[in-house]
């Protein structure tokens, strides 16, 4: 049984003089949550597109469910969801004619599509058109319609971008309830905060290159360089201590006073994390 369902072995593309990937290595196993990031340019959506055989690497392998990509034919885009910022909708027809339109195309069972409905917070809108849809119910409907053959791969290019809060939260959940069933998720963010809260491991990607690699947790301890401790005292007066011998011995005592009323350490963001790796914000 496959658990890789995506590697990528050395992946470079250029557009004549310009290279936009540079040496991309990388893999998603089965109910995983794999995160590219990084600002607009940085190469995200190249390979995405790569991946899904819309564009040719100009060096390197990449395999999608153990076919290279450069085989992927109507069998595997079978297994396969794609979420981009061009995935539209059809917005004549009513949202549930949308989704039975591509159970049609799917060979997936009509009752499915209500269960669905239900499942993204769609149902009470069944009937409307979707081009009455605002911008969040949209984005939920073309997720729904992208897993709804229950792909064992599914693409996600900046699913978020630009939705309300508790909209990008109940797509969030979605998500993590997908991967608990053993989808595999490769996703890209400029988003740290989403890509800390929802991926096993990510990739910080810069000028086309992977500048970092690693679960979301690891990166921030790998550079948590300069330790400091946020501490609350009972008094409702706060302090920063650092990991120095005066310090620990003050931490010491405030704990053996029972003056400390909360304590936490102050690891560097994903996002603060990749400041310190390119000099680069996210914008």
């Amino acid at each position: 049984m496959i658990n890789e369902y995506i590697r990528l072995e050395h992946i470079s593309k250029s557009f004549g003089e310009t290279e936009v990937l540079k040496d991309l290595n990388a893999s998603l196993h089965k109910g995983e949550i794999l995160g590219f990031l990084g600002p607009s340019g940085a190469g995200k959506t190249t390979t995405i597109r790569i991946l899904t055989g819309q564009l040719k690497a100009t060096q390197g392998d990449a395999y999608v469910l153990d076919t290279h990509v450069k085989n992927i034919d109507e069998s595997i885009y079978e297994q396969i969801g794609i979420v981009t910022d061009q995935s539209g909708v059809y917005e004549r027809l009513s949202v549930y004619d949308n989704l039975r339109y591509f159970a049609r195309i799917h060979g997936v069972e009509l009752k499915h599509v209500e269960e669905l409905l239900t499942r993204v917070g769609l149902l009470e809108h069944k009937k409307k058109p979707a081009g009455k849809l605002s911008k969040g119910q949209a984005q939920r409907l073309v997720l729904a319609r992208a897993v709804l053959h229950k792909p064992k791969v599914l693409f996600l290019d900046e699913p978020t971008s630009g939705l309300d809060p508790s909209t990008a939260q109940d797509i969030h959940e979605l998500l993590l309830e997908l991967k608990e069933e053993g989808m595999a998720v490769f996703l890209t963010t400029h988003n740290m905060e989403e890509a800390t809260k929802l991926c096993d491991h990510v990739a910080l990607l810069n000028k086309g290159e992977i500048v970092e690699y690693g679960s979301p947790e690891e990166l921030c301890l790998r550079y948590n360089r300069d330790k400091q401790y946020r501490v609350l005292l009972t008094d409702g007066s706060r302090l920063v201590l650092r990991q120095s011998p005066e310090d620990v011995e003050q931490l010491s005592r405030l704990l053996q006073e029972d003056r400390v009323n909360s304590l936490h350490s102050c690891e560097p963001t994903l996002e603060s994390v990749f400041l310190t790796v390119t000099g680069r914000t996210l914008q």
